[in-house]
């Protein structure tokens, strides 16, 4: 009997989720193709490994017993892959959230993280189904949960975050400003916020009642946009360079300042040997420049780091 390695895959991810939409989306598969690739899988077995009931999934007792060994000969599958092109392939590494730049962070530890192969994922949710296809090795951006299972991600950098602000904007001459200072105000934002956690967390957190979303068509466009409003704002972490806007102000938040957080994230059991360089490589970074450093008394985040370190820099 010779198995089919995407039914294999289809199971487990549905397996895990138990929910099939959930399962196809992050194989970037639409829900009718997992179905279909999960029943050919059980002819092929001939059991069901499925208990399905109106929305409900469950595992059958032969699906609970096939899942680790499942889960085996995935992991089998994808090491003889990596041993027949060898070790000297380039680490595949996407980057995510382009608006906040994160290329930047990335170019001060390429010099040291070995050969690199970089591509541009959408968001969070399409970078990971192309991790968990095998697509890519490893991807750079902002974690938040809830994250997959059979993923592994490695907190590397806590970036300051600034409003970013019209000149005209009652409160663009202040030298600093409180987060909640900005709750009279429109929060500018690049796409819908149920698909930017962090901009969706922070509105929640500091009481900003009005948001209002825009097309991505870069940053001096969605800059300029803010930059003709006088009641509106946006989050900006304070190492990216403003752009030639006329009439923008960058304002420092503090008390509590917000961080934005940069993770790497990789397939649990990853076995390409530049991922051991690549997160050597961020860990010597962060500690030079002190990177994870937190004060979860003036510091927001909305997920606090399991292992911070105390006493971040003024």
């Amino acid at each position: 009997m010779d198995l089919d390695m995407a039914q294999v895959r289809a199971f487990v991810r549905a397996a895990e989720e138990l929910h099939f939409g959930r399962a196809a989306g992050t194989l970037g598969l639409s829900q009718q193709a997992l179905s279909k690739r999960i029943a050919r899988l059980e002819s092929l077995l001939g059991t069901a490994l499925f208990e399905r009931g109106g929305k409900a999934v469950g595992l059958t007792e032969a699906g609970r017993r096939f899942l680790a060994p499942a889960r085996h000969a995935l992991a089998s599958a994808e090491s003889a892959v990596a041993a027949a092109v060898g070790p000297d392939r380039p680490l595949r590494l996407d980057v995510w959230g382009h608006l906040y730049a994160p290329l930047r962070t990335v170019a001060q530890v390429a010099g040291d993280a070995g050969e690199l192969t970089l591509g541009h994922g959408r968001d969070l949710p399409s970078v990971t189904a192309s991790l968990l296809r095998g697509d890519i090795d490893a991807a750079f951006g902002r974690v938040h949960p809830p994250l997959h299972t059979g993923l592994t991600h490695r907190l590397v950098r806590l970036e300051p975050v600034d409003a970013v602000l019209s000149e005209n904007h009652p409160l663009a001459a202040e030298p600093a400003l409180r987060p909640d200072q900005l709750g009279d105000s429109v929060l500018w934002a690049p796409g819908a916020l149920d698909r930017l956690d962090f901009l969706h967390r922070f509105a929640h957190r500091f009481g900003v009642p009005t948001t209002a979303t825009t097309l991505n068509l870069g940053l001096v466009p969605f800059l300029s946009e803010v930059a003709e409003d006088p009641r509106r704002f946006s989050l900006l972490p304070a190492d990216v360079p403003l752009p030639d806007v006329p009439g923008l102000r960058s304002v420092p938040l503090a008390d509590p300042t917000p961080l934005y957080a940069w993770s790497l994230l990789w397939r649990t059991g990853s076995g390409h040997p530049g991922l051991r360089t690549l997160t050597a490589a961020f860990a010597a970074q962060a500690g030079r420049r002190r990177w994870l450093e937190y004060d979860p008394a003036g510091d927001w985040l909305p997920e606090p780091p399991v292992n911070p370190r105390a006493g971040r820099a003024g």
